[in-house]
């Protein structure tokens, strides 16, 4: 599978796009991991959000077979710069194990630059993100009866040396 990483604020996206990107966080969240909970919480439509996604052999038309949001946080950092939050990252079961989260991961990450950014990880995944320099800022917890544990990539400062 040929993967090419997709990038758009969420309101620049055509509805059948967005439609197929929903449709994986429904079909991950909501029915494989037998979770109702309310997957559209309003975030998506922030001017600010922007969608990251992989669809099959790169095609623009084809099933979205990974996703993750990037949301800029309401609360600014102690600096008064911008906090980052990473969330709704998933993977259709058929292409998971094929390094596409971490596709979406890093170029999510470019765009954050040296700022902090926040991920609610489920806890089976910490090991994944720390690889991105996240480090866990909470005990595990139980979101929606799955364990999970709050973790943020603090401010890089002379990231790039």
């Amino acid at each position: 599978m040929t993967s090419v990483v997709h990038r758009s604020p969420s309101a620049d996206i055509d509805a059948s796009t967005l439609y197929r990107i929903l449709r994986l966080r429904v079909d991950v969240f909501v029915v494989e991991q037998a979770c109702p909970y309310p997957e559209l919480d309003g975030r998506d439509l922030e001017p600010t959000t922007r969608q990251f996604w992989i669809t099959e052999d790169g095609e623009p038309d084809g099933p979205v077979v990974s996703t993750l949001r990037l949301l800029e946080e309401p609360t600014p950092a102690a600096d008064g710069g911008l906090v980052y939050r990473i969330g709704r990252a998933c993977t259709a079961h058929a292409h998971r194990g094929r390094g596409l989260l971490a596709e979406l991961m890093t170029t999510a990450l470019a765009e954050v630059g040296d700022r902090p950014c926040r991920i609610e990880a489920q806890a089976y995944l910490t090991e994944m993100y720390s690889k991105f320099g996240f480090v866990a800022e909470s005990e595990e917890y139980l979101e929606d009866g799955i364990p999970h544990v709050s973790m943020i990539r603090t401010a890089r400062e002379n990231a790039g040396e």
